[in-house]
Formats: structure tokens, sequence, C-alpha cells
């Protein structure tokens, strides 16, 4: 398994992953691992628990939040909305992973200042390639040649 298998440091940057699907989770550190991604990964399996982690964790604690946009409780795009009104993190770069093809489910995500939204493929390979696409974009998650 490529669960994160150590306690997190938050003294280092951390990848916030907030999805409800241990398996997605799952091919998020493998794609990490692929990457060779060092920085490490957590996940929030709703909204409450990642605001939670949020309002814990200090400005710069999290180098980016991979999102779902079908979280149960609050959904992903309403929890983006609270992202972007949190006293602390409202910069924190968002970076929307969803199964979602609607363009209005996009526009709507970056209307409501998603840094990026990306759909999560099917097969395995073109998600870790997504995915390994994503690491070597945002900050301090690129992994050494």
């Amino acid at each position: 398994m490529f669960w994160l298998a150590r306690a997190i440091d938050m003294r280092e940057p951390v990848v916030l992953v907030v999805d409800d699907s241990a398996d997605d989770f799952q091919t998020v550190c493998m794609a990490a691992t692929h990457a060779c991604v060092t920085m490490p990964i957590t996940n929030a399996i709703n909204a409450d628990v990642a605001l939670a982690m949020l309002d814990e964790a200090a400005a710069g604690a999290f180098a980016f939040m991979l999102l779902d946009f079908n979280l149960p409780g609050v959904d992903g795009l309403t929890f983006l909305r609270q992202v972007r009104q949190h006293p602390v993190h409202a910069r924190l770069p968002v970076v929307v992973l969803t199964a979602s093809v609607n363009p209005r489910d996009r526009d709507a995500f970056l209307a409501a200042g998603a840094d990026a939204f990306h759909v999560k493929t099917v097969r395995l390979e073109d998600c870790l390639v997504t995915l390994a696409a994503i690491f070597a974009r945002w900050p301090g998650t690129a992994g050494v040649s």
C-alpha cells in the first residue's frame, strides 16, 4: 500500500487531499512515489475534517490541496468557497481533481477560486500521468531527478 506511513511533521509543508475515496487517496500516494515526491501527504475524508485541519494549522503548513467535488456532507465547491474565506489559508493553492466532466462544474470551481481543475480518469496509468503533472506544477512537490 502507498498510504503515508509516518506521522505528519507540520514543520514541513504537507499536501492535503480532500477526498472520501481510500482508493483515490492511495492512487495519489502512488503517483507521488512514482514522481519522487518526498513531501508528506495527508487525507481528509470530508470538508468538516479538512476545515478542522486548516483551523489547527499555521500559514504555510500545506503546500497545496487536492480537492474532490463529490464529498459526503458539504460538497467540494461549497468547501472551496469556505477555504477562500479562511483567515489563514485563503490563498492556499487548490487543485480540483474530480470525476465531473461538466464544463459548468469546471467554470464554477474556477470562479470560486480554484487554481486548477483536472478530471479523474478511469485508467490508472492516465491518472498517474495527470497526478505526476500536478505534482510537478505545485509548490515544493517537484521530485528530485
